[in-house]
């Protein structure tokens, strides 16, 4: 479908590509790697035909459509949504629409926000919306830039199941490694000016890096072993006359001699932030706390109790109340009953996603960060400015002119500059790349803190939490361990209440519970199980089909009440089928 060949791009003294070949087919899932500054967004701004290459061959198929989420900023529209999401469809029919008002569905929009105008959605809503047309278009190839940012467990999963049966290829650009591994099939490293692909998931890609890393090195030592024995005969055989010759033949060897050139090895940051003051063993306390918002009840008679050195993990479904249990934590929401109580000696730092107004425009970057209240060395801040994607001159940027990206890493960079003894932190990893998220768990390890989190990469909460808290229906549960740990409690417990409703949590991601193989009599369970489950699947896939009729005749839109009840009984409908296809076991899918 869309062939690199010999691909050159260079801006000004600085060689992007020298050489690169690439082959997209239909199907291909792909993910574009490699640090930052390499030219990731420069190849998917050479496959939507807004840069050239300088010279080499880039070729797309004849009547091939491309797809682009850019990472944030999508173009402002005054459409609904549910007019974006159809905006690339000339005359949708039925179908199109029901079809449309699913993927809305499951990327987290309920029935009554499809009225809603684009342009009154906070920014991350907006790029959900965008996603959705660009998922209702179908185009050919996908190219997606970072698309989980703005996602939630939820709608992530979602994302992850869709993508898996779409029928055109997928290029994307993330820093989600469970999600790189669950969607794509290869990876496209962007290394010394070429494009190299590695069939395999991340860890496959990791390990055939290092294996070939060890192989050059050694190819380069027995070079050097070599060319030092070369130059040790040069030197002791030149002055003679009877050797001579010889010495200049091996001189002539020598350089002609193709050097093995030994790439610098990528920088791993490691920082580690000032330790806060110590607490007391409890920290924060919540007592029956009551909390609503308008006739929606979120918490009522809540209890909760967080411990110093404790790294918590917040999880549950879209709306389960994660981000407001956070807040009430942070006291930025006053409830409406009940008692916060803080510890000794706790000083609490709130980060979210959304900070507007937190900055001076003014200041530059590195002004702004070290503005804190910690008097820190300027190498420190310097690096922990690295770490969050400021390097070099960058620092002297003016923050009125960073992105919403930029200036949501410049609140966390200044956070942990002067970090409090309690951090409760909204999605930090958001808009950071591999290396800043591997130098963030690092040093959030080391941190003497307590921490509390919300986030959708679970390659972050595996690593960090070693507890979880499940949010449900104003009900949370704290579970020992880590995101893993808490899927396979889930998965146990789904296994022993079979008939229960499915936990609203995503897929399990557990390689035990993957792996593990049932006994013949609990496979023949799981058949038996999964054959009524894939006929009540038939049922409701018919019914939507029903439905989706409906809305196709134009005379019904007369009756706003009426295609309102449909849209509603639709999201019930589409809601049972995600249920139900949750239930069916892996083995018999």
């Amino acid at each position: 479908m869309i062939t690199l060949r010999n691909v050159h791009k260079s801006f000004g003294r600085q060689t992007l590509y020298e050489g690169a070949d690439l082959q997209i087919n239909e199907g291909d899932r792909f993910v574009l790697v490699g640090p930052n500054g390499a030219g990731k967004s420069t190849l998917f701004k050479m496959l939507l035909g807004r840069e050239s290459a300088d010279s080499g061959e880039l070729s797309i198929r004849r009547g091939a459509v491309v797809g682009y989420l850019p990472q944030e900023n999508p173009p402002a529209s005054d459409a609904t949504v549910l007019e974006e999401a159809l905006k690339e469809i000339p005359d949708p029919d039925g179908r199109t629409t029901a079809e449309a008002k699913a993927i809305l569905m499951g990327l987290g929009f309920k029935v009554p926000e499809f009225e809603k105008k684009v342009s009154a959605l906070s920014g991350g809503w907006a790029m959900r919306a965008a996603l959705a047309r660009l998922l209702v278009q179908e185009p050919n190839l996908l190219l997606l830039d970072e698309p989980t940012n703005h996602l939630d467990i939820d709608s992530l999963f979602w994302l992850q199941q869709y993508l898996s049966s779409y029928p055109g290829a997928v290029f994307l650009i993330s820093h989600d490694r469970a999600f790189i591994n669950a969607v794509c099939r290869a990876i496209v490293s962007v290394q010394d000016g070429t494009l190299k692909v590695y069939r395999g998931d991340y860890e496959f890609f990791l390990r055939e890096k290092r294996a070939e890393r060890e192989r050059l090195e050694a190819a380069w030592k027995r070079q050097q072993d070599e060319i030092a024995k070369m130059q040790e005969f040069i030197d002791r055989n030149r002055a003679r006359a009877s050797t001579a010759n010889r010495a200049q033949s091996m001189i002539k060897r020598l350089e002609k001699l193709e050097r093995i050139a030994l790439p610098a090895e990528a920088k791993s940051v490691k920082i580690r932030f000032p330790q806060p003051s110590r607490t007391g063993v409890r920290v924060l306390s919540l007592k029956n706390i009551f909390k609503s918002y308008g006739e929606t009840k979120v918490y009522q008679g809540l209890d909760f109790e967080l411990e110093r050195g404790w790294k918590m993990a917040f999880v549950g479904h879209n709306g389960a109340g994660k981000s407001t249990l956070l807040k009430i934590l942070a006291g930025v929401i006053l409830v409406d009953a009940g008692e916060r109580i803080v510890g000794n000696e706790v000083k609490v730092g709130y980060f979210s996603q959304h900070r507007q107004g937190q900055l001076d425009p003014e200041k530059t970057v590195l002004q702004e960060a070290s503005s804190v209240g910690r008097l820190n060395p300027d190498l420190l801040t310097r690096t922990v400015l690295g770490t969050f994607l400021f390097p070099g001159d960058s620092v002297h940027k003016k923050t009125a002119v960073l992105s919403g990206g930029e200036k949501s890493r410049l609140s966390l960079a200044k956070l942990l500059l002067d970090p409090p003894n309690v951090l409760l932190m909204d999605e930090p990893t958001t808009h950071l790349d591999m290396a800043s998220v591997d130098a963030l768990i690092e040093a959030l390890r080391d941190f003497e803190g307590t921490i509390c989190c919300i986030s959708h990469d679970l390659y972050f909460l595996n690593a960090l939490a070693d507890h979880v808290v499940h949010v449900d229906h104003g009900k949370i549960t704290v579970y020992p361990g880590n995101y893993e740990y808490f899927k396979r409690r889930q998965s146990q417990w789904r296994e022993e209440n079979p008939e229960a409703a499915p936990v609203p949590d995503g897929a399990d991601i557990s390689p035990a519970a993957r792996d593990a193989k049932p006994s013949p009599g609990e496979k023949k369970r799981q058949e038996k199980r999964a054959a009524r489950l894939k006929a009540e699947l038939e049922t409701l896939h018919s019914a939507l089909e029903s439905l989706a009729a409906k809305l196709a005749d134009p005379a019904l839109y007369s009756d706003y009440d009426e295609v309102r009840r449909i849209g509603e009984e639709m999201e019930s409908v589409q809601n049972q089928i995600q249920e139900k296809e949750a239930q069916i076991p892996p083995e018999t899918a």
